[in-house]
């Protein structure tokens, strides 16, 4: 197109060492004034897209235009870009990593204080200049990045997931920055694993293994289905093994947890199966429902994965028993006169899915912690497996599998240095370290990964892996701290077909995560903010705070917090 600011044209791109092309045969147009929306599987090649329409690799084939000029030969002062990982420096200031961009991107400084006055207003960082980078909470170091990346006002801006790891708030919040500002007449590609924001772009690109499969407006593609998603009401106990049953019917080839219901989508020309091969009776209700951007993804994808878990059949059953498998009593961390998390109180049943939730820093990964025996209370108790967390603490870590919030394996080292590292930490030995070992590389499909350094791997074979070193001892307890963030739905459905799996297996499963329709597959869930819990229920009772029936998670989420502030500003 003639006024797009970007197009590519049939760009192709191989990297050594890879068996498919990263990029093959991909077009794009990036229109000004318009939300472009970039969508795809962990190593579709939406990374590599943005890094040619920045400039910064060449394609081995096809064409990259940039303001008219090819990608690697245009005015790159006028190109906001935005990193996948966090691209600023952790050890300057907020104003300091401002300064540096505003130098690097060749912003006169007679510019520099009303630029970083207005994008520091822009962002609602004005209260934290001077507080280092690495210290920000990940949705304020993801409006740092944007700022950096607006220092000077571009025709183009580029934005890899920017929404990674942030909460809802946030999220919404950097959204809205990044609309107002295609507003103003800048052309905008936004990559996401949040298929609720490529919903709300004006087009979307979907690619997959370096072929683009779609190109148009979301709303065209779910309409393609819009007759094949159904809702069932199944109650809260069982809809565990309901679900397994029916994503493992031929007819059904996605579905996900919805409160008491089962939200399922059907094979195309495909009916609606008895409810009696879910194991429901014959009166349960099934209602035709309106499809999401997210289920026409799945199904462009060929569906989701099977609700049979192999992580979940190999493992050992969990003897049940009345004692909660975690207990929180008063749980409060002070870091100097900063209080982080403060009388946090729950307790978790043997078999169970209890969520954290909460803005990002308000204390659900501190409380993670001190239940880890990572961090000693400042106040109060608690205990994981029936082990006293300050007085048994070494049989508490030994009970319980965790996966951190950021990677937190060994980069340097290869995948199966990794797996070996791990099964000695976990106390397995020789023939029981094998099987162990082999049994999690072929669940999780590590094979091709083996002698590859950990750190290199495909974001979601790096969160496989972390998981997989998080059960090789089979622990009654797991920890998952954001186990999903970052990764596609596809992944995404993968890593709870385990959980849900586990818990069948009398697992216990404490987990935080800021995908709001994740939280639905939890039992119970308290939402923490600035420290202390503010509401604490099942999914459902956790809607109907919010508004009732129609209300999602994330509407509950928003408005729990928004009564919060209210009532905190009426105290």
């Amino acid at each position: 197109m003639a006024d797009a600011v970007a197009t590519a044209y049939a760009l192709t791109k191989r990297f050594a060492g890879q068996e498919t092309a990263a990029l093959d045969g991909v077009s794009i147009n990036i229109e000004p004034g318009k939300m472009t929306g970039l969508v795809g599987p962990d190593g579709a090649g939406k990374t590599t897209l943005i890094r040619i329409l920045a400039g910064l690799i060449d394609p081995d084939a096809g064409e990259a235009m940039v303001f008219g000029r090819p990608a690697t030969d245009t005015d790159r002062s006028m190109i906001g870009y935005m990193p996948q990982r966090f691209g600023l420096y952790e050890d300057l200031t907020v104003i300091e990593n401002l300064r540096l961009y505003a130098d690097l991107r060749g912003l006169p400084p007679s510019e520099h204080e009303t630029n970083f006055d207005r994008l520091l207003d822009f962002t609602d960082l004005k209260r934290f200049t001077n507080r280092l980078a690495g210290k920000l909470s990940g949705g304020m170091k993801q409006k740092l990045g944007l700022a950096c990346a607006m220092v000077r006002a571009p025709r183009l801006l580029l934005l890899d997931e920017p929404g990674v790891g942030v909460d809802p708030v946030s999220r919404r919040e950097l959204w809205q920055m990044v609309k107002d500002l295609a507003g103003d007449g800048i052309g905008v590609l936004w990559s996401t694993a949040y298929l609720d924001e490529a919903e709300k772009c004006d087009t979307v690109t979907l690619l997959s293994e370096g072929k683009r499969l779609y190109d148009g407006s979301p709303q065209a593609l779910t309409d393609r289905i819009s007759d094949r998603i159904v809702r069932i009401m199944v109650g809260g106990e069982g809809r565990r093994v309901i679900l397994r049953h029916a994503l493992d019917d031929p007819a059904i080839i996605d579905g996900t947890v919805q409160g008491h219901a089962l939200r399922l989508m059907l094979r195309a020309d495909t009916p609606a199966p008895p409810p009696q091969s879910f194991g429901l009776g014959a009166d349960a209700k099934i209602e035709m429902i309106a499809p999401r951007f997210e289920d026409a993804f799945i199904d462009l994808l060929g569906g989701g994965p099977s609700g049979t878990s192999q992580l979940a059949e190999h493992y050992r059953q969990i003897p049940r028993t009345d004692t909660p498998a975690i207990v929180a009593d008063g749980l409060t961390r002070r870091f100097g006169d900063f209080t982080a998390a403060d009388h946090i109180s729950f307790a978790v049943p043997r078999g169970q899915i209890f969520g954290l939730l909460g803005p990002n820093g308000a204390g659900k990964s501190t409380t993670f912690k001190m239940l880890c025996g990572l961090l000693t209370p400042s106040e109060g108790n608690g205990s994981v497996a029936g082990f006293d967390l300050r007085h048994a603490k070494a049989d508490a870590r030994q009970s319980l599998g965790y996966m951190a919030q950021k990677f937190s394996l060994y980069g340097d080292l290869s995948v199966r240095q990794n797996l070996n590292f791990f099964a000695g930490t976990y106390g397995l030995k020789n023939g029981a370290a094998r099987e162990a070992i082999e049994r999690v590389i072929e669940t999780f499909h590590l094979q091709r990964y083996l002698r590859d350094n950990a750190g290199t791997m495909p974001l979601g074979f790096k969160q496989r892996l972390a998981l997989a070193c998080a059960v090789l001892h089979q622990p009654p307890v797991l920890f998952l701290d954001e186990p999903t963030s970052g990764v596609d739905p596809i992944v995404r459905r993968e890593f709870w077909a385990h959980i849900n799996g586990l818990v069948e297996k009398g697992v216990t499963v404490l987990v935080t995560t800021h995908f709001m329709d994740e939280a639905e597959y939890c039992d119970r869930a308290t939402l923490i903010y600035r420290a202390r819990q503010i509401a604490t229920g099942t999914p459902d009772e956790l809607k109907a705070m919010a508004g009732g029936a129609d209300a999602t998670m994330e509407d509950a989420f928003i408005a729990l917090i928004e009564a919060s502030d209210l009532q905190g500003e009426a105290a």
